[in-house]
């Protein structure tokens, strides 16, 4: 048995191979979210709105897709970290069998479910047609993205980080290649933006399964003799539930905060958009260490290295820190330069400029927020990431926004980010140490 780098490679190098493959990758398919936005802007208000609206159900697909990712990826992480190859295998035989019917049970719920969702925010007509129009695309075809993200998965539990970039930003740039080719040049409009991205999607899948069986030699794609397993697919899900929850909540939250912004008009619904779409650019390069600090826990975890943990954990808050403070700055120098990448008018830019300002400042104690809840998902602690989550997205922001809104008003609401953000930052911090207490004490008996 080789020796696997997530055991022996020093902490700090070992974070930095495995997350700057997954943030460039993350990066780019950032930035495509970015120009996907700025080039429906220039379809129309109303297309952008109509896609904003869209946004809750594709970020709950890729939470459901993720989530099982997490379970696949800490899973096979750390029956490898325990050397446990045939285990490892079952896990990710499963976990693509469970990604195919996760992408159909979305197009079946796409099917019938997309008007009466649309309803829930406006009754104007075009809207509804235009995001019926987009969103019909994204849900019929989704299981390109659930395989696409179960394949991510396997790279980065088993190490090969590198491989996750090339196809994840490949995938992205194919979706901004044809952008305005399939919006402008052959004038689809929504139809077009959902077209590329669903092309992008398939061109990723295909190229996670051609690197997984030509490059990844940890594990293989083989169904031979292959049998369902109950046992394995609740292993997968006592991880990949809570994860699911922990992104679907933002879509909740997303739906929460577009039904108390609506009553400010359209515009102010489309300028949340936009901060979500800039945000998601940020938040990308954390995600990066994300992801890759759930396999590295994971693996030390199973390989009892408790000492390799916690020092991957405070240096994946050194980098997070320094990156959301950036993120800050850029929110405070250029906030204008920032909405003038989306056609923003003056009323936009009235609305957006202040509103990107305040919530800027909630970006540090954010990313301490995902990197505990990311080390206390792969300890095995899902519940307690589970509860920042809610707290972060529902439980504090919701009533704070509406409260501080309806009593101030719309820019003073804003700040409800920064309060959950910095409440919640506290309560990481409380939980993450009560569970590396757990473990020394259980490692001692």
């Amino acid at each position: 048995m080789t020796e696997n780098k997530m055991e022996v490679m020093e902490i700090k190098k070992l974070v930095l191979t495995m997350s700057i493959p997954i943030m460039i990758s993350m990066l780019v398919q950032a930035l495509y979210n970015i120009v996907d936005s700025m080039f429906v802007a220039r379809v129309s208000e109303d297309a952008l709105a109509a896609v904003s609206l869209c946004s809750p159900i594709q970020t709950i697909m890729v939470a459901v897709a993720c989530g099982t990712g997490v379970g696949i990826n800490a899973m096979m992480s750390r029956y490898l970290g325990q050397h446990e190859q045939k285990k490892a295998q079952s896990v990710l035989c499963h976990g693509l069998i469970l990604s195919v019917i996760s992408g159909i049970v979305f197009a079946i719920l796409g099917l019938f479910g997309t008007t009466f969702f649309l309803n829930l925010f406006t009754h104007d007509s075009l809207i509804i047609q235009l995001g019926e129009e987009y969103l019909s695309i994204c849900t019929s075809l989704s299981v390109f993205v659930f395989v696409q993200i179960a394949y991510e998965r396997i790279m980065q539990a088993t190490g090969h980080a590198f491989y996750n970039m090339i196809m994840q930003g490949v995938g992205a740039l194919i979706n901004i290649i044809f952008d305005p080719i399939f919006i402008f040049v052959l004038g689809f409009g929504v139809k077009g933006a959902a077209i590329a991205t669903v092309l992008g999607q398939m061109i990723a899948m295909m190229i996670g399964i051609w690197i997984t069986n030509k490059k990844i030699k940890e594990v293989e794609v083989n169904f031979k003799d292959f049998s369902l397993n109950l046992i394995v697919i609740k292993e997968i899900y006592q991880i990949g539930v809570p994860a699911i929850l922990i992104q679907s909540i933002m879509s909740f939250m997303t739906v929460f905060m577009n039904m108390i912004l609506i009553a400010y008009g359209a515009l102010t619904v489309s300028v949340f958009g936009i901060y979500f779409k800039l945000s998601t650019f940020i938040f990308m390069a954390v995600n990066g260490i994300n992801n890759a600090l759930i396999p590295i826990v994971s693996f030390n975890f199973g390989a009892h290295r408790f000492d390799r943990i916690v020092q991957a954990v405070h240096f994946s808050l050194l980098l997070t820190i320094c990156i959301m403070f950036a993120g800050t700055c850029l929110a405070w120098s250029v906030p204008n330069l920032l909405l003038a990448l989306f056609d923003a008018s003056k009323q936009m830019l009235a609305i957006g400029i202040p509103a990107i300002k305040v919530i800027g400042l909630c970006f540090v104690p954010a990313g301490i927020n995902v990197i505990l809840g990311a080390a206390l998902q792969a300890m095995g602690f899902s519940k307690a990431s589970l509860m920042i989550t809610l707290c972060r997205q529902l439980v504090f922001l919701i009533p704070l926004s509406y409260v501080l809104m309806h009593l101030f008003g719309l820019e003073t609401g804003w700040s409800a980010f920064v309060i959950t953000e910095s409440l919640c930052m506290l309560i990481s911090f409380v939980l993450y140490k009560k569970a590396c207490s757990q473990i020394q004490e259980a490692d001692r008996i």
